[in-house]
């Protein structure tokens, strides 16, 4: 295997009228919920497996609520070594599943994320295991630094922005490292927690990484309970944009976009949708914080694995009580 590319596939670039009549600038839409494994995580798990295991690896270990455990038990299955992938309780049967049919060996361990990274770790060392990490890692960013490559290659003119979901902060650091990469490192990004496992906002109203008591927010693969601290130190030079949704308001998005998109996103993905669908954008330019007129509003639909028809239902259920 001589590049990544074996691993993810370039996603199309799609522009949407419906949310570009909402917001009164064109909306793109990269849709990378097209990716083998469900999500853009494919990208940086890819390039970071192909470093770092390889033909004498006794296996990979990730720990993950979701997507970056569905790309690790892809590529493993890909690269024909084993894949243990460590979840907490929060993790729906629905992913659970999907991992098991991957090949993978799926382990519950603890009520959050980071519980189940401290025993994956643990396992690492002691199996002779190669950890991957979800987020937090030079190898993931430069892989997911090619969404802006592609981006890049299919946008005729400089985006106005740029807006991303943020869970740990892997995705948002290969976002800022694509845009200094092609030359467009002035583009302002806006980065979307869901109020609950929103570690970025809170770090940066403190100054200083904040590790969140617990996730409360019902997107749980953002649920990372800090931030990793290169995206941190990125939000310090100026052009990302922190903004929190609702749960209820990534739901409401997630809804729209499968009505007006006819695609099916989860509920972490739903926290970047809601931007254009809440007015984010709108009160951003009226804040003078985004220009007006803007140029092209480029939107990472970032996909996931952990949504079906009942996941909705059930997350409807519990939000709409």
């Amino acid at each position: 295997m001589s590049n990544s590319e074996c691993f993810h596939v370039n996603t199309p670039l799609l522009e949407s009228l419906d949310m570009s009549k909402r917001i009164g600038t064109p909306v793109y839409l990269k849709m990378d919920n097209a990716q083998p494994s469900g999500s853009f995580k494919i990208r940086g798990i890819g390039h970071l497996c192909q470093k770092v295991a390889g033909p004498g690896s006794k296996g990979v270990i990730c720990s993950s609520g979701g997507n970056a455990g569905m790309a690790t038990a892809y590529v493993a299955r890909k690269l024909n070594i084993p894949a243990t992938i460590i979840v907490p309780s929060s993790t729906p049967e629905l992913v659970i599943h999907k991992l098991k049919s991957q090949g993978a060996t799926v382990r519950v361990v603890g009520k959050v994320w980071d519980d189940a990274n401290t025993e994956a770790l643990t396992v690492a060392q002691n199996q002779g295991l190669t950890f991957v990490p979800p987020f937090d890692h030079p190898l993931l960013w430069q892989g997911h630094a090619s969404i802006i490559r592609e981006i890049k290659a299919c946008l005729l003119t400089k985006p106005g922005a740029v807006v991303v979901a943020v869970g740990g902060g892997g995705l948002l650091c290969g976002v800022v490292e694509g845009l200094r990469e092609v030359g467009w490192g002035d583009v302002p990004i806006i980065a979307v927690e869901t109020r609950g496992a929103d570690c970025l906002n809170k770090a940066i109203k403190a100054g200083k990484l904040v590790t969140l008591p617990d996730i409360t927010s019902e997107a749980k693969t953002l649920g990372s309970k800090t931030v990793c601290s290169q995206a941190f130190e990125y939000s310090k030079e100026g052009h990302i944009i922190s903004e929190v949704v609702t749960d209820s308001e990534a739901l409401q998005a997630i809804e729209l976009f499968l009505d007006e998109e006819r695609v099916l996103v989860e509920l972490a993905c739903g926290a970047a949708l809601a931007a254009v669908y809440t007015g984010v954008i709108q009160r951003l330019q009226e804040e003078g914080r985004l220009p007006r007129p803007l140029g092209p509003l480029v939107v990472v639909v970032c996909g996931g694995s952990g949504i079906s028809m009942p996941q909705l239902q059930h997350l409807k259920s519990k939000l709409q009580r």
